[in-house]
């Protein structure tokens, strides 16, 4: 079962791993690496501080660094002691099929750092800022897909990685927004 499991992802990664082309491969890189999304971030901060002020929002920065950290390590756990799944990129016999775009190929990818934390981030401000902008959690949750997307794009990770480090981000982002709702009851800011 687990065999089949892996050959259909597998096979899902070529389909969505040569969809690509060239000429948009750059676009794929951008969109990758952490830097481009630090304008979304600043806009985030900028909306939280708005909304609630300067010690909600060094609040929100430390729950930022509490889900990468979280999300970080989690995926390192599972890369490097749980499962040790190689790369898609560093399979021989993908070689000759797949695009490789990256820059470079991490050893292990089960599961996607990158796919946990743009998605901690998306449900936890996605739901933080709900109230105020409707749309919003739908957007960051469109961000976080594009984001994760990337990595299959790229040729460094599978679907199933991908679909891993989304649930768990997801997960890690709710707990952290119901550690903060639950604390505010508690403490005051």
């Amino acid at each position: 079962m687990i065999e089949t499991l892996l050959q259909y992802d597998e096979q899902l990664f070529l389909f969505l791993n040569n969809l690509g082309t060239p000429s948009w491969d750059e676009f794929w890189r951008i969109v990758t690496e952490k830097w481009s999304s630090l304008p979304l971030y600043a806009l985030l901060l900028f909306l939280v501080f708005k909304k609630f002020g300067l010690k909600a929002t060094l609040v929100v920065i430390i729950c930022a660094a509490i889900m990468i950290t979280a999300t970080d390590q989690l995926a390192n756990l599972f890369k490097y002691i749980l499962f040790k799944r190689p790369r898609p990129c560093r399979e021989q016999e993908l070689e000759l099929l797949m695009r490789f775009v990256a820059d470079g190929c991490g050893r292990y990818g089960y599961f996607s750092a990158h796919a946990a934390s743009s998605m901690a981030a998306a449900v936890f401000l996605g739901l933080l800022l709900k109230p105020f902008y409707k749309a919003l959690p739908f957007l960051l949750l469109l961000w976080a897909s594009v984001v994760a997307y990337s990595r299959i794009y790229l040729g460094v990770h599978y679907p199933l990685d991908i679909i891993t480090g989304m649930f768990f981000g997801a997960w890690i982002g709710l707990a952290v927004y119901k550690l903060n709702v639950w604390s505010q009851g508690r403490f005051t800011l």
